[in-house]
């Protein structure tokens, strides 16, 4: 692997500013999580010291010679944490990682056990169906589940196999709780270019309309989501992987390459490797606790603004700072949002998918150019060095063996990725709204500029399928404004509202100005509408979005970052709203104390920072 650094501009001024910024918000709540870290890594794991019994159970189902190993500390023992199963086409490729993982790990001199599974929903079965208000809840499952995964310290380092929306985080937030070990991710890849999202968006908007039925639309899906591998459209779940390379948690340039292929079982032999080499006994000994600092979240809020990414992650990243004992802001989002260029247009942003954006140059390319304009964090910890510049490779396959080279110096499609000299917008891909109703998200990168900014009457609905029957009746027309409340993560969990998307689209398509304002979330695959998205305060929690009445005159402004709403909200009553509704069935019943202890998504939408709520 290369170690040569690469030539790059004093750092940003705003984006030095924002990193000093978040380290002085941080110093007392990192330097606590830093002291827990030392005293965790010192003490090593307990296998050593464990009972006769305690370590007899943790090693009963293995052979004699790894038997032999764990006896001591004589070798590493990686943790395999698995969010491996079958229904799920990006999670599918796991199945068979847990042998290739424990062989590797042989070879390399060390011993590798599923240390436990962590549950993996999918949005796109759910999108629309009471599974989806368990979505956003299932990343702090996952979290604690990756944290019992590692509670028998039994282990020197950590595999992490997870790709989509809730998945990584869950499995980061997780990892950070034991910050002392060292923690690779490993990747499996998305699946090979289907129909193409253009084709794809149509065919929805069609069925919308009415102009094609269930057998058509069932038929372009199919082509489009048609084997295994991740979904290939830049959504939530290739923003995670994105994210990953940015924090130096995944090997260089892995993370769009295809399953099955014999470079994909290279880089995941690689990954064991790495992680037995940064083990207390490997010489190199990097916790993810070290790893994930101030400057590198700093690096991938700049990776999700220069791509487009999903806004989730504008909760995600919050979520996974304080779990490293960072805190981040939106407003750190809005600051960087200002100097940080559009460098990618991966559909919903574009047409390309990942794969066209892989082979145009992908994250190598793009972290060169950025590193080089000042807008990242060079010099940081990562799974493979000190220094960013170690993000600007790409790996191939040369007679078994896997070669790292430089990253393409120029795009190789400048309509998928562009230099930060020619971006497709100076500004990046997320913009943060405030006004009088508090503060919102909106994913601009997607959104054609003339329609940046939208003033209109406010219909008001309480939930997507309201908007999608009045739709249907014919009830719809004129510029608007559509309020969907009490989508928070208090009042329901906060599911997406994707499926409002070819509703809004085909009115915007008539000629009316449309946008979207609501307190719930929408996917990372939201397009061509305009949405000001996690409305804090929420509804349920008496925010003022909950107020807003039909024919309130209503400006969802992205161009400066504002929204506004045209009526005495302050002196109307909180409506009456029953929500009963969303705590029954599908398994919304256990959920009840998730419910009712979950933060605001301006400080992560989490079960863990309970006192923040309504911040």
């Amino acid at each position: 692997m290369q170690t040569e650094s690469i030539n790059s501009s004093p750092l940003n001024p705003v984006l030095k500013q924002v990193t000093q910024r978040i380290k002085q918000r941080s110093a007392e709540s990192r330097k606590s999580y830093l002291a827990q870290l030392d005293e965790a890594a010192q003490q090593g794991p307990a296998r050593g010291a464990m009972g006769c019994s305690n370590l007899a159970h943790g090693f009963a189902a293995c052979g004699a010679d790894t038997k032999r190993k764990l006896s001591g500390d004589v070798v590493p023992n990686l943790a395999i944490i698995t969010a491996y199963n079958d229904m799920l086409s990006a999670h599918q490729p796991y199945e068979k990682f847990p042998a290739q993982i424990r062989q590797a790990a042989e070879d390399a001199g060390a011993v590798a056990q599923v240390a436990g599974g962590v549950p993996a929903m999918c949005d796109g079965v759910t999108q629309g169906r009471p599974g989806m208000e368990l979505s956003l809840f299932s990343r702090d499952v996952i979290a604690m589940s990756t944290a019992v995964s590692l509670s028998h310290d039994m282990f020197d380092a950590a595999l992490c196999l997870g790709i989509c929306d809730k998945i990584v985080p869950g499995l980061l937030i997780g990892a950070l709780s034991f910050g002392h070990l060292p923690t690779v991710f490993v990747p499996a890849g998305p699946m090979p270019s289907g129909l193409s999202n253009k084709d794809k968006a149509a065919i929805r908007q069609a069925f919308a309309a009415g102009k094609v039925g269930r057998d058509e639309l069932l038929e372009s899906e199919s082509a489009a989501y048609h084997s295994a591998g991740t979904c290939t459209f830049y959504g939530t779940a290739n923003s995670n992987q994105m994210i990953m390379e940015f924090l130096g948690l995944q090997l260089p340039g892995g993370s769009f390459v295809n399953p099955g292929t014999s470079l994909r079982e290279a880089l995941t032999v690689e990954a064991v490797q790495q992680a037995v080499r940064i083990t207390r006994q490997g010489g190199e000994f990097m916790p993810v606790g070290r790893i994930v600092d101030e400057a590198a979240i700093v690096n991938a809020v700049v990776g999700l603004l220069t791509t487009g990414g999903s806004t989730n992650h504008t909760m995600h990243l919050v979520a996974i700072a304080a779990a490293a004992g960072i805190i981040l802001d939106w407003e750190d989002f809005a600051d960087l949002a200002e100097v940080v260029p559009l460098l990618a247009q991966v559909y919903p942003n574009g047409q390309a998918d990942v794969n066209h954006f892989h082979a145009a140059g992908g994250l190598g390319f793009v972290i060169r150019e950025l590193l080089s304009a000042g807008l990242l964090n060079p010099d940081v910890n990562t799974i493979v060095g000190r220094g960013l510049h170690l993000y600007t490779q790409a790996p191939s396959l040369h007679e078994g063996r896997i070669s790292w080279s430089h990253a393409p110096e120029n795009s190789g499609d400048e309509d998928v990725v562009r230099s930060v000299t020619t971006p497709f917008q100076p500004t990046g891909g997320l913009k943060v709204l405030g006004g009088d109703i508090g503060r919102a998200v909106a994913k601009v990168s997607a959104v054609d500029e003339a329609h940046h900014c939208v003033e209109a009457p406010a219909r008001v609905f309480r939930n997507q399928s309201d908007l999608a029957e009045a739709f249907e009746r014919s009830e719809l027309a004129g510029d608007m404004v559509a309020v969907v409340t009490h989508q928070g993560p208090l009042a329901n969990g906060m599911p997406e509202l994707h499926k409002l998307t070819p509703y809004l689209g085909l009115l915007q398509d008539k000629g009316y100005k449309v946008a979207l304002l609501t307190d719930g979330r929408m996917s990372g695959a939201s397009g061509k509408i305009l949405a000001g998205i996690q409305v804090t305060p929420e509804a349920a929690l008496g925010g003022l979005i909950g107020r807003i009445q039909d024919g309130d005159i209503v400006r969802v402004d992205a161009e400066n970052s504002e929204i506004r709403v045209f009526a005495d909200l302050k002196n109307r009553p909180d409506p009456e709203v029953d929500l009963a509704a969303n705590s029954r069935g599908t398994g919304r019943e256990l959920f009840g104390t998730f419910r009712k202890n979950v933060s605001a998504a301006t400080v992560g939408a989490s079960v863990f920072l309970r006192n923040e709520i309504g911040s």
